[in-house]
């Protein structure tokens, strides 16, 4: 399996403002053509975040542990919209309720995203996709602070944990 790489994204400003659109295969070339992502970051009532395994035929970091949930935001499709879609892609979830914690920039060698991350709070079924991943499962904070910088998770899963979501773990997420 591979991506589709001619689907086409939306580029947008710092701000989130449509700009145009690029395909997926441009966007991840190395242009660095700024283009909108959603993230989940999903908790169950332990504090246990859940982790996907990303595929390795993923043209992005093949093989390692992610965001719970992450994917491009479609052309004409808002914030929440994509965040509900790729939930229910990616892990079967539909009821759930996303707190927004603010968006940035990411710049990888491949490309440029804008990141809105949200998180929430879920204790129902979770069901990989056979097709989109490789599988997930809940980690302790414990267990993600022992292999930050061990070539286990993405990069951007290790920016975003250390910036965004553990500051907030100390604050009580929920």
């Amino acid at each position: 399996m591979k991506d589709n790489r001619y689907e086409l994204f939306p580029v947008v400003s710092r701000n989130g403002d449509f700009l145009g659109t690029i395909s997926r295969e441009h966007a991840h070339d190395g242009c660095k053509i700024l283009h909108p992502v959603v993230h989940l970051h999903v908790f169950n009532s332990h504090g246990e975040l859940y982790l996907q395994k990303r595929p390795t035929w993923k043209d992005i970091q093949p093989g390692k542990w992610d965001t719970a949930v992450g994917g491009h935001v479609n052309l004409g499709e808002d914030i929440v919209s994509s965040l509900r879609r790729e939930a229910m892609e990616e892990l079967g979830i539909t009821e759930f309720t996303p707190v927004a914690m603010g968006c940035y920039i990411f710049e990888s060698k491949k490309e440029k995203e804008l990141v809105y991350v949200n998180r929430c709070i879920y204790d129902g079924p979770v069901k990989p996709s056979e097709k989109e991943l490789s599988g997930g499962r809940f980690w302790s904070q414990t267990e993600i602070l022992e292999n930050i910088g061990k070539n286990v998770f993405t990069p951007n899963f290790e920016q975003e944990y250390l910036s965004e979501i553990l500051p907030c773990l100390s604050t009580n997420i929920q």
